[in-house]
């Protein structure tokens, strides 16, 4: 079994860690006291407010794009540039809070897709005899 360091107990707190490692991580902290004291020591540090540049980009998710974006990123209307780096974002980082935001985006979208369909046809239908011939 592969350690447990405190860097990937610090990606466990960001929720950061694929659903295997995550498993892996709880299962050792059901396990090990010391392990549940450095977490416990970890989220002191949190707390106490770790001002690196890196734990402030982690932590307010400073690379993630909007959730405005990735909606403009399922329908390919982003700027070719800004699409490549969402879809490393989303395919290579595999950001779980940002595929999580697109997994429910996706969702609304296809729920939202009969009743934009049945919109268009009313329009139609109301607008049919006002149309030339």
């Amino acid at each position: 079994m592969i350690e447990i360091t405190r860097e990937h107990l610090r990606a466990y707190l960001d929720d950061s860690l694929t659903d295997a490692e995550t498993s892996r991580v709880e299962q050792a902290l059901r396990d090990s006291d010391g392990l549940r004291g450095q977490l416990t020591m970890c989220l002191q540090e949190r707390d106490r407010g770790e001002h690196s540049v890196g734990a402030v980009w982690r932590r307010h998710r400073l690379s993630c794009p909007t959730r405005e974006q990735l909606g403009s990123f399922l329908l390919h209307a982003l700027e070719p540039g800004y699409q490549d780096y969402v879809e490393f974002h989303l395919q290579t980082v595999a950001c779980p809070y940002c595929q999580a935001n697109l997994a429910d985006l996706k969702t609304r979208q296809q729920h939202a897709e009969p009743q934009a369909q049945q919109r268009r046809r009313r329009f139609f239908q109301s607008s049919a005899g006002l149309l030339k011939q």
